[in-house]
């Protein structure tokens, strides 16, 4: 049985701690295999993945709004990016861009996107488990473990196939 957001968010930190570690020793062992077994597991997984029914990522997470992005929705609001910026987002720790508040203000109550079409391109590409080599992405890919249900599996299926 796939797991829920909200096991994952209660155990979220344990969560991460382990698959770190396995994908650490995966990593170690098998840099050039791991990423082609988890490209496949992206394309198996999110088959039967139906993102509207848990949008855990747009709840509890923030993506970084590049100033492409920024520019790409204020076009689609019909207001100047710095109208964006001050309705919308403010600057992190890092000095990224990221929204005021969690759950994100462009998420609809029946989970989807009320800027689908114009969205930032950090939600284009999430969960990064198709796209990006393990070696350059483990940071992300563990953190991702602990919202995203679907990325949770493809962990939990490549520590087993792997004996770990």
């Amino acid at each position: 049985m796939p797991i829920s957001q909200e096991e994952l968010n209660r155990h979220s930190h344990r969560i991460e701690r382990e698959n770190r570690k396995i994908l650490e020793k995966l990593t170690k062992h098998s840099k050039k295999g791991i990423d082609g077994e988890m490209f496949d597991l992206h394309a198996e997984v999110f088959e039967t993945t139906d993102c509207l029914s848990c949008a855990n990522c747009c709840k509890t997470i923030s993506p970084v709004f590049k100033e492409r992005d920024i520019s790409r929705l204020a076009d689609h609001f019909g207001i100047r990016p710095g109208e964006m910026v001050n309705r919308y987002l403010k600057l992190d720790q890092d000095g990224d861009y990221v929204p005021q508040s969690i759950p994100c203000p462009f998420l609809l109550p029946d989970n989807k996107c009320s800027v689908y079409e114009h969205r930032p391109q950090a939600c284009k590409g999430y969960p990064h488990t198709d796209t990006l080599p393990i070696s350059k992405s483990l940071n992300l890919i563990v953190k991702n473990s602990a919202v995203c249900p679907a990325v949770y599996e493809m962990v939990r299926q490549l520590a087993i196939k792997h004996g770990i």
